[in-house]
């Protein structure tokens, strides 16, 4: 199984994407916002898949992902988390604490967040849709900053920045 690497420009920065046939194992932020690789892999690949899907979601086309993921090797644990992390729905959050009691462990809401923090395929696993139960922002790998951005990009009303009155 041959691992390819793909980088892709996007509003909040240059993603790099890896997988297999098998499925996409990984994306995440660049730390190398000047790098840059392309691969020449056939339209059905589920990396090249990715990227054209991640394109339509920053572009406003698209709210729902259908990429084949790759999560061998991963703990069972963060693998039921992210399992249903993928099923919210565009716009929409849920807590810590509701992501504990899908998983069968309301008492895991700590392993919930870790399993959150070591996420390896942001945006189509949406954990930026998990927030505090009390409605606040609470950990993103890539800063709170960007978690708000990007769900400001699918709730915009929800999450609209606050202005002034003078």
């Amino acid at each position: 199984m041959q691992l390819e690497t793909v980088f892709l420009p996007t509003p909040i920065g240059l993603f790099r994407i890896i997988g297999s046939e098998l499925g996409v194992r990984s994306v995440k932020l660049s730390p190398k916002q000047n790098e840059y690789e392309f691969n020449d892999l056939p339209d059905d690949h589920p990396v090249a898949i990715c990227c054209k899907q991640l394109e339509e979601y920053f572009t406003g086309k698209r709210e729902t992902f259908e990429i084949k993921l790759d999560w061998s090797g991963e703990p069972d644990f963060h693998q039921k988390v992210w399992g249903e992390l993928v099923k919210i729905p565009f716009g929409k959050t849920v807590s810590y604490s509701d992501i504990a009691e899908r998983v069968g462990n309301p008492a895991a809401v700590r392993a919930v967040g870790l399993a959150n923090r070591n996420n390896p395929i942001a945006i189509i696993v949406p954990c930026h849709r998990v927030i505090g139960k009390a409605g606040e922002l609470r950990g993103y790998f890539y800063g709170l900053d960007t978690k708000e951005q990007l769900l400001r990009h699918e709730n915009p009303v929800r999450f609209a920045q606050q202005g002034t009155l003078f």
